[in-house]
């Protein structure tokens, strides 16, 4: 093997790219730069039957959304078919695999009879040469090819995450490495992908583990005994809050719907970052300092717990430092699913204003866009938060403030905060006596950033038109 670094990733476009190969990708990556070498994409897409484009678009999509650049790819598994023939001519020329006529209805017999015996289902091994001397492949069935398995010895390698591991050739059985139709399986193709391109470091989900002996009789099959094989390193599964596997209702949705969701895409990054590894008491840091960190020492053994609120508040404090432009451009094509261009002159305020003033507040954009909303449609107030806030003498107060907001001479906050304060006097009320119900009729919300910022951007006659509407309801 080279001993420049190259990792890759290689999802199946069968379905989403959820949470887990997320961060399977993204450590792969972070140990690819930490080390100065190359991250390679490759789509696994053999299965033919369930692999859509689609799939493939949402792969390339999630990848560029959530930054993890890759050096080489995206390589094709059904673009290197006649590269797999290749190598499994050549592995039956070598007696090193065989073809198997063994039907369906006669394996699942066999898996039966062993079931019933207490005996773990596995081939028997009927089609090797030796045992099938003699005997006329049936007529009809498309042969499938599989590995010769070693009969003796022992599979054993350092886990990079989980330390050594042995397995005994006598636990495995020969598996299947072309299916009827000539289409390489995944156990055969991985090994040979690997292979030319040179992989050297494979970092995939600890439910790989069971794999990564079969596959290492494969590359001693095709390389030698004695040749460099990669490092495997297998991370543990993410957990659900309830300890369980990770599910859709707690996460394991496709990357782009956390994008869908109002996840700044920095902020996901460091969360899977931090989703089984750590850099001592390091909860929020970036890329570059990732690279710099990354190690695979650090990497938790144990099963990581996925926590939507870490995430929330970790995409709460990347909201605080985003620069406002971007912030604004992010909740403009959220309010405009709402049917409101916050970039037409006259619809209300400028954006980026609105967004500095919440951004401290929110968590997502899309609670971003829900408070920001306010500023470009009169709200519709409940009527139940009308008759607890204004009421008695309050209404007196709205009233006069109302009047005094159309007679005013300036609209800035201050100028806004001195109004609210003579309000406050002449009807003899404390601030919060005041300053909810005119949220209230100004928003439809008991809790608002500082009034007087709230009102200054709402502008004048927006003001004056909700808090008479508010009035008269």
């Amino acid at each position: 093997m080279t001993s420049t670094v190259r990792t890759r990733i290689a999802p199946s476009p069968t379905g989403m790219l959820h949470l887990g190969t997320a961060r399977t990708a993204l450590f792969s990556w972070a140990f690819a730069r930490h080390h100065g070498g190359s991250f390679i994409l490759r789509i696994e897409d053999t299965d033919l039957e369930r692999s859509t484009e689609e799939a493939v678009q949402v792969i390339l999509d999630s990848m560029k959304w959530l930054g993890l650049e890759y050096d080489e790819g995206p390589f094709r598994q059904t673009d290197r078919l006649p590269r797999y023939r290749e190598v499994i001519e050549r592995l039956l020329a070598e007696g090193k695999a065989y073809p198997c006529y063994a039907t369906r209805e006669e394996l699942d017999a066999l898996r039966a009879d062993q079931t019933a015996r207490g005996e773990k289902p596995r081939y028997d091994g009927r089609w090797r040469p030796e045992r099938a001397q003699g005997k006329t492949p049936p007529d009809g069935v498309a042969p499938v090819i599989r590995f010769r398995t070693p009969d003796t010895g022992e599979v054993w390698w350092n886990d990079l995450v989980k330390g050594p591991i042995h397995i005994a050739n006598a636990e495995l059985d020969d598996l299947v490495i072309a299916r009827g139709d000539g289409v390489p399986t995944y156990n055969f193709a991985v090994v040979v992908d690997d292979i030319d391109m040179g992989i050297t470091h494979v970092l995939r989900g600890d439910d790989h583990v069971n794999n990564t002996p079969r596959q290492i009789n494969i590359y001693r099959a095709i390389l030698g005994e004695d040749a460099a094989l990669p490092r495997f390193g297998h991370l543990s599964m993410i957990l659900g809050p309830d300890g369980q596997k990770l599910s859709k209702r707690h996460g394991a949705v496709s990357v782009l719907q956390y994008e869908e969701d109002g996840f700044l895409p920095e902020a996901l990054f460091n969360y899977l970052a931090r989703l089984g590894w750590s850099h001592g008491d390091a909860e929020k840091f970036g890329r570059e300092e990732l690279v710099q960190w990354f190690d695979l020492e650090h990497v938790n053994r144990a099963p990581a717990q996925y926590d939507i609120n870490k995430l929330l508040w970790l995409n709460g404090e990347y909201l605080k430092e985003a620069e406002a432009p971007r912030l604004a451009s992010l909740t403009a094509s959220r309010l405009r699913t709402h049917g409101i261009d916050a970039d037409q002159p006259g619809c209300g305020p400028r954006l980026d204003a609105v967004v500095t003033l919440y951004r401290g507040r929110v968590r997502t954009l899309n609670e971003l866009a829900d408070e920001a909303m306010l500023f470009y449609r009169d709200p519709q107030v409940h009527a139940d938060l009308l008759r607890e806030h204004i009421q008695g003498s309050v209404r007196d107060s709205l009233q006069a403030f109302a009047r005094a907001a159309e007679e005013a001479g300036s609209w800035e906050r201050a100028a806004i905060s001195e109004q609210i304060k003579r309000v406050l006097v002449e009807f003899g009320l404390k601030m919060p006596q005041f300053a909810i119900p005119l949220r209230v009729a100004v928003s439809g919300r008991t809790q608002t950033p500082s009034i007087d910022a709230v009102l200054e951007l709402l502008g004048r006659e927006a003001t004056v038109r909700r808090v008479r509407a508010a009035l008269a309801a």
